[in-house]
């Protein structure tokens, strides 16, 4: 029997790109190019002084802006970003979580200049900042004021733009941190619980409302390269979703209660080694959320092939896009109804992940919910005990890379040969002349930002005192510091309470030479200390490291993430450490590490070893290596237990030169 086609073709996902660097006039530039090459939907990438409230003239912000996305620090830089960009059209997604009511009333305010109706835009603040404790690490406050903050925007945009989604539960982070499929759906749908409950208690929004609340609820999503099993993920999502939908919320309406994502594929997963082979692994990453049509994603976006290696540029985007594009519109994949219906191999997969992630919900439920897990540590002990065995099934072989431990013998790569974009110097000092400027020529704040201080310390809704702070020309970290005062800032666990999963006998050798060392050195164990200087929160090779490093015999000293070079050249001097590390993901390694270096020889250790690791350039680790670094470590350095081993080389180095 033949299987008919559908009388109408599915209606394509949107297609959308990560974009944003430098400035907000060359994002703009890279977007309307995107937009005239076919891309349907905008996603906006903030730098880190953006997402953790700072502006660019901040000390924190030193070596951090316009690296991983666009500085925003006024109402100024959102019209510069959208120029020309009928907002009113537009399906706008912006991934940011501690500053999403900011960047949220910065966009709605630009809107209104361009005479939109608020009731027709369309878009998402992702404001999920649940995971940010977990895994991105650009927190800022408490989970307690997070979530009102949360809720406050849930409840204002459901009232004045009902089609914007004003939260993306993200699980996406959660797998690059080391979650399972069934850890990745339990901590997203127990998020999903504590962020619509928050909305009920709060009483922002009647209960004759309240389906519209759970119909404006995204989620964002990770695939990896197992494209079967990532399937049997999102249909279980859709079967669980709605299943506390209807049973928790008494949602009746089907159409509310659909279960709406977006994905991004996994970039963590992408090689530095043979980069070529991240072509076809997009490619099969996207087919795990676009085969099944039940449980198809309605947006996509897709990493560039050569991410792995720094900054893409806007002809590796267009890969990317045309990738989806190809799918889409040249197949034959949205002609036909659901492709695995009535399959048991498919039902047999959805229903074991269904049964596993519902246990793990309850357990986190039993705890009082995701906040109280988050508190307690439970859930980032989770995620960097799944990454340690994945890591371990990595470097024993039973997990296959290609082109990083099988199938490593490789020609030279011609695509590699044009290298990559660099961020340009000037960008920095360009952002700060920007929003000095800006403050100069506006009028006064300081009765905005009383306001906003009072709102905080009340329990008013905090978007309406937003909006005010948006009008009077307020800036994000002015916005972000008051709300400082009120709150306080939060230091996350590091979950650092995990044991390895690496048998004893891989790394015997490794204990050994530790133990001789410590020996010679007459310090009873060698001390390493691991920092993160900087703005970075991606905390999962730092942890990885120290585990195994631990493991090893280290005695390790981790404090967490973004710490700025004074806290790192004090805790060295404190702890007296043999080895300081620096882990730095954020493209800022240059100025923080120099930060480092220059305070060490201040302290009078200039002499201490350091090693640093991260997306670093070839040319980037050269100058480091040339400043006084000891080693450098890219992604490629994939062994665990052989990197420990070499941080015992360079203190022996350092011992006897």
């Amino acid at each position: 029997m033949v299987t008919e086609r559908l009388p109408e073709r599915d209606r394509p996902w949107v297609m959308r790109t990560y974009a944003g660097h430098s400035s907000a006039a060359a994002s703009n530039a890279l977007f309307r190019r995107n937009l005239a090459k076919g891309q349907t939907g905008l996603s906006v990438a903030f730098d880190l002084p953006t997402q953790t409230g700072y502006d660019p003239d901040a000390e924190a912000a030193r070596g951090e802006v316009g690296r991983v996305g666009v500085p925003v620090a006024h109402l100024g830089d959102v019209r510069a970003l959208f120029d020309g960009i009928d907002l009113g059209r537009a399906n706008t997604s912006m991934t940011i979580n501690a500053t999403a009511m900011w960047l949220l009333a910065l966009y709605v305010t630009c809107a209104r200049e361009q005479g939109v109706d608020l009731a027709s835009l369309a878009g998402t603040t992702q404001n999920d900042i649940v995971k940010e404790y977990l895994s991105r690490g650009t927190h800022i406050f408490p989970p307690g004021p997070s979530l009102r903050l949360t809720t406050d925007t849930i409840a204002w945009t459901v009232a004045n733009c009902p089609r914007w989604n004003p939260v993306n539960i993200c699980s996406y982070h959660l797998q690059e941190a080391g979650a399972t499929p069934v850890q990745e759906v339990a901590f997203a749908l127990a998020t999903a619980i504590a962020v619509l409950d928050a909305v009920r208690s709060s009483g922002q929004v009647p209960d004759s409302g309240f389906a519209s609340v759970v119909a404006r609820m995204s989620f964002f999503v990770n695939a990896s390269v197992r494209f079967v099993e990532e399937t049997a993920k999102m249909r279980a999502f859709t079967v669980l979703w709605d299943r506390i939908t209807r049973e928790r919320y008494g949602v009746r309406d089907a159409a509310a209660r659909r279960f709406r994502y977006g994905v991004q594929v996994n970039s963590l997963g992408l090689t530095e080694a043979q980069p070529e082979n991240n072509v076809q692994r997009i490619v099969l990453e996207m087919l795990g959320v676009t085969l099944s049509r039940s449980a198809r994603a309605r947006a996509v976006q897709l990493p560039a092939w050569n991410e792995a290696l720094g900054l893409p540029r806007p002809w590796d985007q267009q890969w990317s896009l045309r990738m989806q594009q190809v799918l889409a519109f040249e197949s034959d994949l949205l002609e036909y109804p659901d492709l695995f219906e009535g399959s048991h191999v498919m039902t047999a997969l959805v229903d074991g992940v269904v049964a596993e992630a519902s246990q793990e919900l309850d357990r986190v439920l039993s705890m009082g919910g995701v906040v109280a897990a988050v508190e307690s540590g439970y859930l980032k002990r989770s995620l960097v005990a799944s990454l340690a065995a994945r890591r371990a099934r990595l470097e024993s072989g039973e997990d296959v890379m290609v082109g990083v431990n099988r199938f490593t013998e490789t020609e030279p790569s011609p695509l590699t040969a044009a290298g990559i974009e660099l961020i340009d110097p000037g960008v920095e000092r360009a952002a700060v002349d920007s929003v000095v400027a800006w403050r100069a020529a506006r009028g006064d704040v300081t009765a905005a930002l009383a306001a906003l201080r009072a709102a905080a310390a009340g329990d008013a809704n905090l978007m309406a005192a937003t909006l005010d702070c948006v009008a009077a020309g307020v800036t994000t970290g002015e916005w972000a510091g008051v709300l400082r005062e009120v709150f306080g800032e939060y230091r996350a666990p590091t979950g650092l309470g995990s044991t390895s999963s690496v048998p004893a006998g891989d790394i015997t050798g490794v204990r050994e030479r530790v133990r001789r060392a410590a020996a010679e050195l007459g310090t009873g164990r060698l001390r390493l200390l691991i920092g993160k200087p900087g703005l970075d929160g991606h905390s999962n090779g730092a942890e990885q490291i120290a585990m195994r490093a631990r493991d090893a015999g280290f005695e390790v000293v981790y404090q967490g993430i973004r710490l700025t070079p004074a806290q790192i050249v004090a805790a060295a001097v404190e702890e007296d450490v043999n080895l300081v590390g620096l882990s730095v993901l954020s493209g800022s390694h240059l100025a923080v590490v120099e930060s480092v270096l220059s305070g060490l020889r201040a302290a009078g250790l200039g002499d201490l070893p350091v090693v640093v690791g991260g997306i670093i350039p070839p040319a980037d680790a050269q100058t480091l290596l040339a400043a006084g670094v000891a080693r450098v470590f890219t992604p490629k350095d994939f062994a665990i237990t052989d990197v420990v081993d070499e941080l015992v080389s360079v203190i022996c180095a350092a011992r006897t030169a």
